[in-house]
């Protein structure tokens, strides 16, 4: 038989997992839940096929006694897509370009896919089952969310809010913060001001770098906020539901202005004098 090196088993009856196996195109058939019967129950799970060829005998006994071993993989709020796909890279060993292949043959969007949580991979998952598995599960907890919020679940209209996310993900010290800064944003979208936010520039490679004034003239993408009036069109980064609550709920303020403070959090204005105020203070 041909096989994946790891194989994902439901939970379900033998008679279940047959259906299942066949259904992804191994070579299985009703005889085999009998045979299965006398080996054993099958386990659910990742199952470590440990070969891609292996006899009919071998494969049914190594769904019943194999396991597959599991890394954890952090994916931080904040963090983009291409750090994240590089570290999936290197703690897995797994083929970078590969990686970014198949996220971009598989993901409806450009950034913002993943859900910042733990994640427990199978060593030995190929790069295409890895970015199904993360794209799957992270779009059931989006969903989850959306239906628990709004009662349904419009894709869409979803990712215009991880947009928004993005941008308070980037720019908040603190979960605290976030509603705050997200009055911030509609605040100056209302009244048709350009958000000019440095975070809107740590997109991709340039997730961890400073952001410089040299910076700021020359990028031209449309993640610049200092030139593109509104949010960013691809979201900045991959968001928090803290990040998302925020966005779809944000603080009533009056504020325009924000400056980081010396202690780290943010100093918060409604006028231009006072925000100025903030910043000769904060660069003393």
């Amino acid at each position: 038989m041909k096989t994946s090196n790891v194989v994902y088993i439901p939970q379900g009856s033998i008679n279940q997992i047959i259906t299942q196996l066949k259904s992804k195109k191994y070579n299985v058939c009703k005889l085999d839940s009998f045979l299965l019967r006398l080996i054993g129950s099958p386990q659910s799970g990742w199952i470590n096929m440990q070969s891609t060829y292996l006899t009919k005998a071998d494969f049914l006994y190594k769904l019943t006694r194999a396991k597959a071993a599991l890394q954890d993989i952090t994916l931080i709020p904040g963090e983009t897509t291409y750090i994240f796909l590089n570290q999936l890279s290197e703690k897995l060993g797994l083929d970078r370009d590969k990686l970014e292949a198949e996220y971009y043959k598989y993901a409806k969007y450009k950034e913002g896919n993943f859900v910042p949580e733990t994640y427990k991979i199978p060593i030995g998952i190929t790069e295409k089952e890895l970015i199904i598995l993360l794209l799957r599960k992270s779009s059931q907890e989006m969903k989850a969310m959306s239906n628990k919020i709004f009662g349904l679940y419009d894709e869409d209209k979803w990712f215009q809010y991880v947009a928004i996310a993005s941008v308070i993900q980037k720019e908040s010290a603190n979960v605290q913060e976030m509603p705050i800064v997200s009055s911030v944003i509609y605040n100056r979208i209302k009244k048709g001001m350009k958000l000019q936010m440095d975070g809107t520039l740590n997109y991709g490679k340039y997730s961890h770098l400073k952001v410089t004034p040299k910076r700021i003239r020359e990028d031209k993408s449309v993640f610049n906020t200092y030139i593109h009036k509104g949010i960013p069109e691809i979201p900045v980064c991959n968001v928090s539901f803290d990040a998302l609550r925020a966005a779809i709920f944000p603080a009533k303020s009056d504020y325009l202005y924000f400056m980081k403070s010396k202690n780290g959090t943010h100093d918060f204005s409604r006028y231009y004098s006072t925000h100025l105020d903030n910043i000769r203070r904060a660069t003393k």
